[in-house]
């Protein structure tokens, strides 16, 4: 074999795994000839389970695409493919450019091909005089659907598209009474890794974290409604340097650590810094703490006394995450840098012919960097980029996973471009995505979270904040703003807790998604638990009202959606219905491109779709009670979804 691209076959070195495996694994998404062909019971064997698999998934896949028709922006293109095919010579294919236009023209949505079909059709075609009339021989081919209540041309060939109101009533309707899943996206991707929070071993979590948290959950939560399986992974730094000191402090401090227990580490933020002092000042220190890290990494035995300091150290800090993770509400799995390291050796084994010799270091060239990926240092350890691409190949190894994801600030984007880099120079990644556009990975970085001086946001005295103080004092804010409205009196304590809780930690999460995460944000309690603006209490507020008004009427919804019918003869009926049916496109678009703001975007600007409606449509006592009632319920069913995908609880009353 030769090339770097080539296939390579090789053991871990890892005492847990025997078996081969292939660092080129894109046979499997571009359908290339098998690796290696073998008659062996074995392989024969893995055969017949893949063939169950597939045909059990091909079976789950049937059941929901029948509930699931794809979004409007699906179905459109559907319909358009056939005028196209009808419209275009055989020579010339394009696929449908539908957007929606956002009542441009008096429409809903657009058919944008004509302008660049236009330059591929000239002098081929003498039927066509100008982009217009491509866009009238697209919209004449057009077949007949009951979605489609009128079309137009208009400009240089857009095909204007009015969607039919029973249409979108009934549409409406059915996600009623079937579920608000069969509004769910459809992605070409069955199993996806999401690595995000990623705190370090024996540090505080700070709001550096709280961003990677809030938004890698909710990029989970988003692909996990999509129908995409999600292996949530927790990235900790708990394999570096700093175990050495943390170490070697506890066995000098208190020899008899393990008879004392927990209390000898005591607050494990104030036993950091004691042993990092000790660190920097102290030069036998620094030298036995080296020592001890490689006492530490070069141990197999579970019962080893360097292994033993570490394994507690880990647990104190993962109780210290957890208190973060559960009121946040928040779901993961930890794998550290030690469950990696086992695998690192075999793994940069099977990149000698990419890896070279630079400085005493084992280096990576990336073409269009000035410096290389070095992946072992001069001194013969590994670092993060090591790390990095051992986890790389064990989640498209081992975990099979087609899209990877990394929630980090972006200060760490070069790093993960030239993990990348490396990756696609090894053969693991596609060098081309267009042709072969799985699997894939992406970096999505975010900005800092600033104070009010527009410096990272700190205590006075220049202390990162701790997040779990964070999001009490959040939480206690929005009791004390309760307790002012007079819901101590009327409510119980279990209820203004709860409610406190829920709005103040999805002010805390909606105050960071709704904003682009590129960009740095300011911290301010006083803006996000406002009940005025784009906030989270303003969106909590309006779902609560829209459950008031349903709660006032005294009727049963549930068989008002199964006997009921909605009726879109209002222009602000018809536009909050427009905007209900467009959920999915938008789900869609902050999964695609990972912008969490989108979703918040919409939610957003449906509560005030809503506003409007309830504003010139009276419900309870109208004729329309029955449609309008339907419309509050399918409003509160698409919010609560939103929320959920915002990891934000819900209230029912405020």
């Amino acid at each position: 074999m030769s090339g770097a691209s080539s296939t390579l076959l090789f053991c871990p070195s890892s005492s847990s795994s025997s078996s081969s495996f292939s660092l080129n694994r894109l046979s499997r998404f571009c359908f290339s000839p098998p690796l290696f062909q073998s008659s062996s019971g074995f392989l024969r064997a893995r055969t017949s389970i893949r063939s169950l698999v597939s045909s059990t998934q091909t079976s789950s896949i049937t059941t929901m695409e029948e509930e699931n028709v794809g979004t409007v922006k699906q179905q459109l293109a559907e319909l358009f493919k056939i005028s196209l095919k009808d419209t275009l010579p055989e020579d010339i294919t394009a696929e449908p450019l539908i957007e929606a236009s956002g009542g441009k023209f008096g429409s809903d949505y657009q058919c944008n091909n004509a302008m660049s079909l236009w330059s591929r059709l000239k002098g081929k075609s003498s039927k066509f005089k100008g982009p217009p009339a491509v866009g009238q021989a697209i919209k004449a081919s057009l077949p007949e659907s009951e979605m489609i209540e009128s079309t137009s041309v208009a400009g240089p060939g857009f095909v204007n598209i009015v969607l039919s109101k029973k249409w979108i009533a009934e549409s409406i309707q059915n996600m009623l009474k079937k579920g608000i899943k069969i509004w769910a996206p459809r992605l070409n991707v069955k199993r996806a890794v999401v690595d995000f929070s990623s705190p370090n071993i024996a540090k505080e979590m700070h709001v550096g974290h709280l961003r990677s948290t809030i938004i890698g959950d909710t990029l989970a939560r988003m692909l996990e409604f999509s129908n995409v399986e999600v292996l949530r992974r927790n990235h900790v730094g708990d394999w570096g340097t700093q175990f050495g000191m943390l170490i070697e402090y506890l066995f000098e401090e208190f020899p008899n650590w393990e008879e004392i227990g927990e209390q000898a580490i005591g607050d494990l933020q104030v036993f950091y810094k004691k042993s990092k002092q000790r660190f920097d000042e102290d030069p036998d220190f620094k030298e036995k703490a080296q020592q001890a890290v490689v006492s530490l990494q070069g141990s197999k035995d579970e019962n080893d006394r360097y292994r033993k300091a570490w394994t507690k150290i880990c647990e104190i800090s993962r109780k210290e995450f957890q208190q973060v993770y559960e009121r946040l509400k928040v779901d993961l799995e930890e794998r550290g840098e030690s469950f990696y390291n086992p695998h690192i050796a075999g793994v940069l084994k099977g990149l000698e012919g990419l890896i070279e010799e630079s400085q005493g270091a084992q280096v990576i060239s990336i073409k269009g960097k000035n410096i290389p990926l070095i992946v072992v240092k001069s001194d013969g350890g590994y670092n993060y980029a090591s790390t990095d691409l051992t986890a790389l190949w064990y989640r498209l190894n081992i975990e099979k996973a087609e899209w990877i994801i990394y929630v980090t600030d972006v200060g760490q984007q070069m790093h993960f471009e030239m993990v990348f880099s490396a990756a696609k120079l090894a053969g693991w990644l596609p060098a081309d995505e267009k042709l072969c556009p799985y699997p894939k990975t992406n970096h999505v970085g975010f900005g800092l979270v600033l104070g009010d001086d527009g410096k990272r946001f700190r205590t006075r005295s220049s202390e990162v904040v701790r997040l779990v103080d964070l999001l009490d004092e959040a939480k206690l804010r929005s009791k004390l703003a309760l307790e002012e409205r007079g819901r101590a009196a009327e409510w119980t304590e279990e209820e203004l807790d709860e409610t406190a809780e829920a709005v103040g930690y999805g002010a805390v999460k909606y105050a960071d998604l709704k904003n682009n995460r590129l960009t740095n944000y300011t911290f301010s309690f006083d803006q996000m638990l406002s009940d005025k603006g784009n906030t989270a209490v303003y969106l909590l507020y309006a779902h609560a009202r829209i459950c008031s008004i349903i709660r006032k009427s005294g009727r049963d919804l549930e068989e008002l959606k199964m006997t009921g019918t909605i009726v879109l003869d209002h222009v602000d009926e018809r536009g909050l219905g427009l905007h209900l049916l467009q959920f999915a496109e938008v789900v869609e678009d902050a999964c695609t491109n990972l912008l969490p703001n989108v979703l918040c975007e919409y939610l957003y600007n449906l509560s005030e779709n809503f506003t409007k409606f309830y504003s010139n449509c009276q419900v309870v006592g109208s004729e329309e009670e029955t449609s309008r009632l339907l419309l509050c319920e399918a409003t509160a069913v698409v919010m609560r979804k939103c929320f959920h995908l915002l990891g934000i609880e819900p209230v029912y009353k405020l």
